[in-house]
C-alpha cells in the first residue's frame, strides 16, 4: 500500500493524468469508461478506469510542489511510466491570454522543494515524447483553444509579501507562463525514471494584483480545462 496515496500498487495503471484539485480530478476520471475510486487521502484522491481502451489513473497532488512531490514519489514507487499534468497558470506574456493552453517544455526552478533534492545545475525538462504528444493532442482537439509550448516558472508564492518577486526579468527573459508544481514533476520523473510532462490553462497575469483580480472561475477557464483535460488523455495513451 503507497503510504500517502492508500492505494493499492497492483491497482494503479502505470500511465497517471495528475491535477492539484480532487474535485478536478473526480470530473476528469467521470470520462473514463469504468472509472472506479482507487484510494483517498487528505488532498490525494485516486480513480483508474480505461481511455480509448488503454488502463489510466487520475490523482490530486493539492497546491504546491512539497505536497504534490509526495504523490509524485509515491505514484514512482507505485510503478507509474508516464506522468502528465494538468493545471493551471498565470501568464507572463501579453499574447497568452486568459483562457489559452500552454505545454512547459522545462521549467525554471524557483521553487523550494527541488533545491533540496539536486544541485542548483540541475535542468527540469519535460520527456520530449511526452511533449510531443501533448502538441499532437492539442491540435488536434475540436475545442481549437490557443496552444504555445515553451519554459515556464515553478513559484512556491501565491500571494506576494513584503519582498517582491522579480517578474519581469522572466519575462523578458521569454518565460511563458508560472504555476506552482511543474518543477517538481519534472525532477522526480528525472530522478525516478519517469516519462512527464505538463499543460496548463491560463488563468489569469501573472503580474496582476491577484488579491484585486484572481477569477479561475470564468466561463472561458471552465472550457481551457475541459480541453486540456481531454488534451491530456489522448495524449497520456500516445506516448510510447
Amino acid at each position: 500500500m503507497l503510504t500517502n496515496l492508500k492505494v493499492d500498487p497492483e491497482q494503479l495503471p502505470k500511465r497517471v493524468i495528475v491535477c492539484g484539485d480532487p474535485k478536478r480530478a473526480a470530473l476528469i476520471a467521470a470520462k473514463l469508461d469504468n472509472h472506479r475510486s482507487i484510494g483517498e487521502n487528505r488532498e490525494y484522491h485516486s480513480y483508474a478506469g480505461t481511455w480509448k481502451g488503454t488502463e489510466v489513473a487520475v490523482v490530486s497532488h493539492g497546491v504546491g510542489s512539497p505536497g504534490a512531490a509526495v504523490c509524485f514519489e509515491e505514484l514512482a514507487k507505485g510503478g507509474v511510466q508516464v506522468i502528465i499534468r494538468v493545471g493551471t497558470a498565470g501568464s507572463y506574456q501579453k499574447e497568452i491570454e486568459p483562457g489559452s493552453l500552454v505545454i512547459s517544455s522545462a521549467v525554471v526552478r524557483q521553487d523550494g522543494l527541488t533545491s533540496q533534492l539536486v544541485p542548483p545545475g540541475f535542468p527540469a525538462v519535460a520527456n520530449r515524447r511526452v511533449a510531443d504528444a501533448l502538441v499532437a493532442a492539442a491540435e488536434a482537439n475540436e475545442a481549437g483553444l490557443p496552444v504555445a509550448e515553451g519554459i515556464t516558472l515553478t513559484l512556491d508564492v501565491f500571494y506576494s509579501g513584503v519582498l517582491e518577486f522579480p517578474h519581469k526579468l522572466y519575462q523578458k527573459a521569454g518565460v511563458l507562463a508560472v504555476e506552482m508544481e511543474n518543477s517538481a514533476l519534472f525532477v522526480i520523473a528525472a530522478l525516478r525514471g519517469m516519462k512527464a510532462g505538463s499543460i496548463l490553462a491560463i488563468d489569469g497575469y501573472a503580474d496582476a494584483d491577484l488579491l484585486a483580480s484572481y477569477n479561475p472561475h470564468t466561463d472561458a477557464m471552465a472550457k481551457a480545462i475541459e480541453a486540456e483535460a481531454l488534451i491530456a488523455l489522448d495524449a497520456l495513451v500516445a506516448v510510447s
